[in-house]
């Protein structure tokens, strides 16, 4: 072994034995690291999270959920669907959001049987419509917002899953612009845009792709879902997911493209995919950085993210399964181009699948929540949740499970035998 070697070799003996000589880790929790030799685990309980403890994360949260007034689903027969709401915005004294809206004669019948008419999926054949709200608990209905248009242009089979943007005095709608019925080939949907003065509208559509999808064989050459921009470092952030793999398992991941109009060009960063979980896109400004609900797929799901730069996300808090679903936050500061995200409170999400697949179509609801520096509900921020037994068994094995585990008996009774 060489001389200097050796040396290291001692010091960090010594400095283990030194460390060592401090006793056993404090029955109290630090606030801050200590100093001295820590597990993996607790290295990562100081390095990885903003707080040592749950309740003190401002990026940890329980969701809580409310039922929204002023929407008729026409007793749930899955002839009409709201789902996938925009962010919330307040603007002439009462706040608005944009969703998908679907109002057919049928309930969704797969790709095989749609027509003109009948849908394949409960986003197919459909609107882009409005409501507005003095409390974001009761809603009044406006209507259309965005109509689809004339086949060809973008978006003629159906426009989905909008988002909103304030840019220098006008409003801008993304939303996804579908081609064909989805689930006939790979939900082709790059990404289109309209125009208002007002949020009322009307509103002008581009009849142009301003996020186009990826070339052959990249992650995103089919689907670019979840238009989701904000004013940030002076420009637009645009994020999005795609779908990537086989169907039937697919893996979801976000992506992000940035432009200086809002009309384009917008150019995707060189990083993408920046996120490697998350069934659907949904960020927030947040501190200098931006952050992100991770909800349902992936290795990363259910968590909360954090990127200082707003692209390279790492987990903040792990939270519940109760996450909202295609969330809309009320995001005050999503245009201020603000270099102190205040966080988030409350906004609306959706319920798919909300009587049964043979009548398919979701809802929207409210979430609460506490991500925000101004707001501390301690009750919120709770980490032990307590469940009754009738909750887990909602959760039972299915028949061929039941099924699979009487085999197995059987087969150890007769080797036992």
């Amino acid at each position: 072994m060489k001389i200097s070697h050796l040396v290291l070799a001692c010091s960090l003996v010594a400095g283990a034995a030194a460390k060592e000589e401090q006793g056993g880790f404090p029955f109290m929790l630090p606030a801050e690291k200590p100093d001295r030799q820590l597990s993996s685990a607790m290295e990562r309980l100081y390095d990885n999270y903003p707080a040592e403890r749950p309740e003190k994360n401002e990026l940890y949260t329980q969701f809580k959920y409310t039922k929204l007034e002023g929407f008729d689903y026409n007793g749930g027969n899955g002839t009409i669907s709201r789902r996938d709401p925009s962010k919330v915005i307040y603007a002439n004294g009462k706040y608005y959001v944009w969703y998908t809206y679907r109002n057919t004669p049928t309930s969704p019948k797969g790709a095989a049987k749609s027509s003109d008419t009948i849908p394949s999926a409960d986003w197919d054949l459909s609107e882009i419509w409005y409501a507005t709200s003095e409390d974001g608990f009761t809603w009044e209905e406006q209507g259309v917002a965005v109509p689809r248009p004339p086949k060809p242009n973008v978006g003629w089979r159906s426009v989905t899953t909008t988002d909103i943007l304030y840019w220098k005095g006008k409003y801008y709608l993304y939303y996804q612009g579908f081609m064909e019925a989805s689930g006939k080939r790979g939900d082709d949907c790059p990404v289109a845009v309209s125009y208002a003065d007002s949020p009322d509208g009307p509103w002008t559509p581009h009849n142009k792709i301003v996020v186009a999808n990826g070339a052959p064989g990249e992650w995103d050459q089919y689907s670019i879902h979840d238009p989701h921009p904000f004013v940030y470092k002076d420009k637009i952030y645009l994020y999005f997911k795609s779908d990537s793999g086989k169907r039937g398992d697919l893996v979801r991941m976000q992506g992000l493209a940035i432009a200086e109009d809002p009309l384009g060009p917008f150019e995707k960063h060189p990083l993408n995919p920046i996120m490697n979980s998350g069934h659907e896109t949904t960020m927030f400004p947040f501190g200098e950085g931006m952050a992100a609900l991770v909800i349902r797929d992936g290795n990363e799901h259910y968590t909360i993210q954090y990127a200082p730069d707003g692209v390279n996300f790492e987990i903040a808090s792990i939270t519940q399964s109760l996450m909202p679903n295609a969330a809309g936050p009320y995001t005050p500061d999503a245009f201020t181009n603000t270099k102190d995200g205040r966080g988030i409170t409350w906004g609306l999400s959706h319920v798919t699948n909300a009587t049964s697949w043979d009548r398919n179509h979701a809802i929207l609801i409210r979430f609460d929540c506490d991500l925000s520096k101004d707001l501390h509900d301690p009750a919120m921020k709770k980490h032990n949740v307590y469940y009754k037994p009738e909750h887990f068994f909602k959760h039972g094995l299915s028949g061929a499970q039941k099924k699979r585990i009487a085999e197995e008996n059987e087969k150890v009774h007769k080797a036992k035998k």
